[in-house]
Formats: structure tokens, sequence, C-alpha cells
């Protein structure tokens, strides 16, 4: 007789798990893992990270993955080795060596060439990536031994310093804007330099106003006898955004997707500027707004009321 299958009762889990992601596993393959441990319902990444990099991967459950689209844009912030004189396939240590040259580099030379790669940049896509043209991921090309035009897009790199230089190896702080691809700045560094490069480390240590406090690894969040304590709250997303508080009374309305003119309301302490706001009543969050010109407030992501 044919045993029938018990389908899981996963429960509804909200908040963040700021995971600090192994070397060798996918972002995807990461958020499943902390998923299962959890027994999380609802579950969503921030933009991943490759494989071989590791560090800060902010996972959302529940409600927080109304904003982990806030995550995607944000600027991120690396440490990378970088190491000279060897190019690969992938611009890391999955692909295989291409190219291999002397490296013949001064730390002045470094220094003369690292201006160039600061501020708005152009940037060509890697080959390796998870971009889509025709609904086919490149790397999928790739693999195929298809190369495909790709446009230049731009970024902007915010930061990039120079940690140490031990020749062939160059350290690197990098923080820059969402699409930007590390692997590639490497390799052009490497370029510039005239021998060539790839990644074999890369770090991840923030996303937004996410750092590397309170990370956890897999390993730890697996042992723990009360796993769900490790979450950081939904609004330890928005902590960049000005706070605004309402009335029982107005948040009810605020929670039906009215629009709230604050500016008649005595009594609240509203933000100086205008723009993105975190709306709470008391210490429960209710949600994301915009705050509008005549202290307008308009409702923008909601947390649901049962919560």
């Amino acid at each position: 007789m044919k045993q029938a299958h018990i389908k899981r009762v996963r429960d509804l889990v909200d908040g963040v798990l700021l995971l600090d992601k192994p070397v060798g596993l996918s972002s995807n393959d990461a958020l499943i893992k902390a998923k299962r441990v959890l027994n999380a319902k609802k579950a969503g990444h921030t933009g991943t990270l490759d494989p071989f990099a590791t560090g800060l991967l902010p996972l959302c459950f529940g409600e927080a993955t109304k904003f982990s689209q806030d995550l995607l844009e944000a600027d991120k912030s690396y440490e990378t080795t970088v190491h000279l004189g060897i190019t690969t396939t992938t611009g890391d240590t999955e692909g295989e060596a291409i190219d291999m040259r002397d490296v013949d580099v001064t730390l002045a030379q470094i220094e003369a060439v690292l201006p160039q790669f600061r501020g708005p940049i152009m940037q060509v896509p890697p080959m390796y990536s998870a971009l889509k043209r025709d609904g086919k991921a490149y790397y999928e090309y790739a693999r195929e031994g298809i190369t495909l035009e790709r446009e230049a897009r731009p970024v902007t790199i915010l930061k990039l310093e120079l940690i140490s230089f031990e020749t062939p190896l160059l350290k690197l702080a990098v923080t820059c804007s969402k699409g930007t691809y590390i692997r590639v700045l490497g390799e052009d560094i490497g370029h510039a330099l005239g021998c060539g490069a790839h990644l074999i480390q890369l770090r991840r240590t923030q996303v937004g106003a996410l750092t590397i406090d309170g990370m956890v690894t897999l390993e730890a969040l697996q042992a723990h006898e009360a796993p769900l304590t490790l979450l950081a709250p939904v609004d330890a997303l928005l902590s960049s955004f000005p706070a605004v508080q309402l009335t029982e009374e107005l948040a009810k309305r605020f929670l039906q997707g009215q629009r709230l003119a604050l500016g008649k309301e005595e009594g609240l302490a509203l933000p100086e500027t205008l723009g993105r706001v975190r709306v709470y009543h008391e210490t429960r969050l209710l949600g994301t707004a915009n705050l509008q010109e005549y202290a307008i407030l308009a409702p923008e992501r909601l947390i649901a009321a049962a919560h």
C-alpha cells in the first residue's frame, strides 16, 4: 500500500537573517537551508553573491520580503583579493586559466591606476552572469562556448582603496552601486596594469545600512536551540529611513491604504525632509510611506494587519 505523503506545515516567520554565506554555496541554496531550519513559509534573498564569494547575505522572511527590493537597490561594500598575472574564463577561481603573464608591477603603478576606476565608470557585464538574453542566462550561453556582445553599463565606484599588495596579490576595499561586478573590476584593473587578473577571494561586508555586525553562519543557525531569536526585526531593513509615529486612529486608516494629511494633526513629530519613511504605531511597524508636500503621508508597502 502506497504511503501518503504528509506535507510539512511551515510557520509564519517574520524577520531578517544576516547570514555569513560560506564559500561554494549559491545564494539560493543558502536561502533554502536557512528556510528549512526556521521552518519558514515565505523567504527571499536580497541580491545574489557568487558561489565563490562569502559574507553578508541578508535573508528576508515573511513580511520582510516586502522590503527586500530596497536592498537590491542599495550600495554594497566588499573586500577582495585580486590575483595579478592570471586571467580566467569567469574572472574568479571558478573558471579555467586562459592567460598567464609575469607580474612586474610596483605599488606606485597600482596607486596610479586605481583613480581611473573611482566614481562613475562604464562596465561590461561578464558572460558568466545571471543576466538574461532571450530568456536565457548569459552563463548558459558561456557554458555552450558562445560569447555574446554586451553593452557597457554605467556603475559607480564610491570607494576603492588599497589594503595591501604583496606580488602577485592585491587586496582592495570597494564600495559600489548596484549592478557592479567586482570580478570585472578586478579584471579591468589587471588589464590596466598590463598583466591581467582574476579574483581569488571576495567578501561582502555591507549592504545598505546592514553590516557584518550580528552575522550568523549556517552552522550556528543549525546548532542554535532557538534559531528564531537570531532574526533581526523586519525594520532592520529600513533603518536608514526616518520614522513617523501615528496615533491608533491614524494607524488604522494608514493600514487601510489611506493617504493621511498629517499637517492637521497636533503633537506629531515629522521628519524635516520629504521622502520615504518607516511608519509605526508605538513599537509596531506598519509599513513604509512617502512623506509628501503639505505633510501628506502616502502609504507604500504595508505590513499585514494580522502581524
